[in-house]
This record gives C-alpha cells, sequence and structure tokens, in this order.
C-alpha cells in the first residue's frame, strides 16, 4: 500500500501577510508545496491530502485538480474553528486555529494508510521523502511512528523568531522528548530561546528539532480524537491555545502509545516564516536547479 502525503495548510500565514502556501518561489512560479508534491511522487505516495479552509479552497482546487490529474490521488479536507465534538461550542471571539493535532485530525475519514504529515510551506528536501517513504513502506507497527529531525542552526530565520520543539533521542535512534520552545532567535551571533518572563537560554545551535514532518499509521487518529477532547475540556476559553502534534507524541510516548523513530536525511530544509524569508528560498531553489535536483518548470 502506498503513504499518504497529509498537508496542513489551513493556516493564513498572519506574520508573511498573505496566503504563503502557494507564493511563488520557483522559476515557473511553484510554491514550496509543489516542490513537496513532486518529491513525493518520485518517492512513491500515491495520494495527497490538503487540509485547508473552505475560504481558499477554490484557489487550490484551480491550482493543483489539473495540475496533478494522472499524477497523484487527490483530497481535500476542511479545517474549521467550529469543527468540535458532540457538546462543545466555539467561544466567541475564537479566532486561532486549534493548532497543528487537529489539523491532523480532521482528515481521519480520508486516511485509512501509513501517512506522512507536513507543512505546507516548509521545504524538507528530496532525501527526506525517499527515508520516510521507505519507513513507512517496512515499519508493521501500527504504534510506531516517525518524524525527520533537523539540526536548529539550520532551521532559523535571519527576521525574526522562530518556535521549534527540539528533540530528546535515546541511543536507538527513539524520541524520548520534545520540549517546545516558542522564541528562538540568532542575537549577537548566537543562538538563544527567549522565555515567557524575558530570560534567555544559550543554546549551541546543533540540537535537534522537529520541523512538522512526521510519519504516522492510522492508528493516530483514535488517540487524537481522545485528546481533542481533554484539550477542549482544559483549554477551549483561552483564546490562542493550541493542540500541537509535537505535544501530543510526547504524551504518547509517555503513555507508552505510541514510539517514535527519529530519521535522519542529508536534506536541506528552509521555508517562509516572513516576507523576507522569500528572497533567501528563492536563491536555495535555484542552487538546487542548478545542482539538477530540479528541473526548471516542475510540471512541464
Amino acid at each position: 500500500m502506498k503513504p499518504t502525503l497529509l498537508i496542513l495548510a489551513a493556516g493564513m500565514g498572519s506574520r508573511f501577510g498573505g496566503l504563503k502556501q502557494v507564493e511563488p518561489i520557483g522559476p515557473s512560479g511553484e510554491a514550496i508545496i509543489d516542490y513537496s508534491i513532486y518529491d513525493a511522487i518520485r518517492a512513491g505516495f500515491g495520494k495527497v491530502v490538503f487540509v485547508i479552509r473552505e475560504s481558499f479552497a477554490d484557489a487550490f482546487k484551480d491550482k493543483f485538480d489539473k495540475l496533478l490529474s494522472g499524477k497523484i490521488d487527490v483530497e481535500y479536507v476542511y479545517q474549521e474553528l467550529n469543527m468540535l465534538p458532540k457538546g462543545f461550542t466555539l467561544p466567541e471571539g475564537r479566532e486561532k486555529p486549534w493548532g497543528t493535532a487537529h489539523a491532523i485530525l480532521v482528515a481521519k475519514d480520508v486516511i485509512n494508510e501509513p501517512f506522512c504529515a507536513i507543512n505546507a510551506d516548509d521545504f524538507y528536501g528530496n532525501p527526506a521523502y525517499n527515508i520516510m517513504a521507505n519507513f513507512l513502506t517496512s515499519s508493521e507497527s501500527t504504534s510506531e511512528y516517525s518524524m525527520v529531525g533537523y539540526h536548529l542552526n539550520k532551521t532559523l530565520s535571519e527576521f525574526g523568531s522562530v518556535s521549534r520543539g527540539i528533540c530528546n533521542v535515546d541511543n536507538n535512534q527513539n524520541l524520548n522528548k520534545i520540549v517546545e520552545t516558542l522564541k528562538i532567535l540568532i542575537k549577537n551571533n548566537q543562538v538563544i530561546s527567549v522565555e515567557e518572563d524575558g530570560g534567555e537560554t544559550t543554546l549551541t545551535g546543533e540540537e535537534r528539532v522537529s520541523m512538522n514532518i512526521w510519519g504516522f499509521k492510522p492508528s493516530l487518529f483514535d488517540n487524537l480524537d481522545n485528546k481533542f477532547i481533554d484539550f477542549l475540556n482544559a483549554e477551549i476559553d483561552k483564546p490562542k491555545s493550541e493542540m500541537l502534534i509535537p505535544s501530543i507524541i510526547f504524551e504518547m510516548i509517555n503513555e507508552k502509545k505510541a514510539t517514535v523513530k527519529v530519521l535522519e536525511a542529508d536534506s536541506p530544509w528552509f521555508g517562509v516564516t516572513y516576507k523576507n524569508d522569500k528572497p533567501f528560498v528563492v536563491e536555495k531553489i535555484n542552487i538546487l536547479i542548478e545542482e539538477g535536483e530540479y528541473p526548471k518548470n516542475l510540471w512541464e
């Protein structure tokens, strides 16, 4: 059974200032999401599922329906604020989505096979998809998941702070713990994290971090159903609270409900968090094209 690529694209890109999921960065108008799908197809994925908002569904369908026809199966699912379990009501004034774990959960009715979940606006590199496809097609345990880890200093932006899940890995390359660190930046040529009280911690930059490229089995969905209810009972009245997938996976590891193999690929990572990141990303894509990794026109 071929694995599925689940693309989390419901975020509106508030820091970037627009619909960054389809922002052109390639020489023929390709977005980062195009390169992700292209890499997944050549790694052997059989389906792509887009998690989007209904308000911009037409923009996605206009772009991808014809483009991907005959290349890979396509599904669309929607993540909306009012998609809550029975017994819960959307709090007045809530604007923030419920988080990446909720974004994965809304795809449960269209995914019945092992799948890789990614951010729409992150470039992970072809080796990451190859190693993930190999894991998803060879791992037999229904509770064995995976992630591709990247070194922190290769995932930062020069133009503002970033949030990263810093990973602790055991000798068997299994994930022990993820520390969600919300404000990491470069200051005086050092990598630091800034705490809520303004305190600063110096990091080495070599820490392995989760960039939200995960390999899951369908067993995840039952766990997410239950954890979303727990999350809402505790957090529903907090307007900025989110159910983040790294935190949920950490809980499942502690509860002995899952193991997570940390995969390493010789892969570049870059993303567009701020508008000023775009020229850097364009330059990196052009270098990969010159090296023969991608054609100038992906879909020609």
